[in-house]
């Protein structure tokens, strides 16, 4: 049986080689690898994915567009998702696009394997020795890909939760992660308040010696069209309750995944509302005090339909950044 043609269409370096190594090693595949959509579909159309491994969450061009783009051009491609973005939603859109299959991330190997089996793509063994080991790509992973992957499949799981809460669809962006000194990070919150009144959540976390703070960022003019969509109608339950309450859903969710990803067990404060612009303030002097730099995790979500989205930023100390990379290096083994 010829070899197969296999292409990995993933922005994170860390991802695509999870892939490689999740292989079944009996299949007799050559493989491309693609960063983004575009680059997706231009492989395909020389032929270089008969067989596609598809993330949905990328910058340039995402999963969605892609499958709509293979349709688009009748392109002859066999697409599984395998992605962090495990709503119920994202999966049946995917199908109805035409995706074969949906496997969350990280992908299971076994899983993988039955899924490639029950599509009908793994055909016969290529002999009786295996397959060829491929050679993964030895390009290292910086840390900031690898926390940003951890991360994109934390965010997912997340907004899942707030999904099955809320009855909405919620639209990820691709996580930013950044070394910044505390000075910057005061400039950046102190320019998004410029453009809109905010009111700030603030939760603290610590767990295997990695610590720092969640920052839940919400646009005050679309308070109100949140407490309707959560169907509030409790003269007694105040805004600042709901905001307290979704917080809890969300950076809960969030850190769940991340520990579980890390195999660590965070306990968290309870979250309290810092107000407005004065809140943050204090919140960035007590952590210059603390800290110089911060690795500072970014994520926004919005909310399809409806004009309303909010910022989580996730702040890790300084001295947590050792204690991270010992545990990515342990994944990305």
């Amino acid at each position: 049986m010829p070899t197969i043609p296999l292409l990995i269409c993933d922005d994170s370096n860390m991802a695509r080689k999870q892939l490689m190594r999740s292989l079944p090693p009996e299949w007799d595949v050559s493989v491309t690898t693609a960063t983004n959509g575009r680059e997706g579909i231009e492989a395909i159309r020389q032929g270089l994915g008969s067989v596609v491994l598809l993330d949905l969450t990328m910058p340039d061009m995402d999963g969605y567009e892609t499958l709509a783009a293979i349709r688009a051009e009748s392109l002859q491609a066999s697409v599984i998702i395998v992605s962090g973005d495990v709503q119920e939603e994202a999966v049946r859109r995917t199908l109805e696009l035409g995706a074969l299959a949906f496997l969350k991330k990280p992908a299971d190997p076994d899983q993988l394997q039955q899924t490639l089996q029950r599509l009908g793509l793994l055909g016969e063994s290529a002999n009786q020795w295996g397959a060829p080991a491929l050679s993964v790509d030895q390009t290292p992973i910086s840390f900031n890909d690898a926390f940003r992957e951890t991360v994109n499949v934390a965010m997912g799981r997340a907004a899942a939760l707030l999904a099955r809460v809320l009855g909405v669809f919620v639209q990820l962006p691709v996580p930013n992660v950044n070394m910044l000194e505390v000075g910057e990070l005061h400039m950046a919150l102190s320019d998004a308040q410029a453009n809109d009144r905010l009111t700030a959540v603030c939760q603290g976390y610590i767990g295997g010696g990695i610590a720092g703070e969640a920052l839940l960022l919400f646009h005050d003019s679309e308070i109100a069209d949140m407490a309707q969509l959560m169907k509030i109608d409790d003269a007694d339950y105040s805004d600042m309750e709901m905001l307290l309450d979704l917080s809890s859903i969300l950076i809960g969710a969030c850190l769940s995944g991340i520990a579980e990803e890390l195999d660590v067990a965070f306990s968290q404060s309870h979250p309290q509302v810092l107000g407005l612009h004065s809140g943050i303030e204090e919140l960035i002097r007590l952590n210059e005090r603390r800290w110089k730099k911060t690795l500072a995790v970014e994520i926004s979500y919005s909310l399809e339909g409806h004009n309303i989205h909010f910022d989580l930023l996730m702040l890790f100390t300084e001295d947590s950044v050792e204690l991270l990379s010992r545990k990515l290096a342990h994944l990305m083994s």
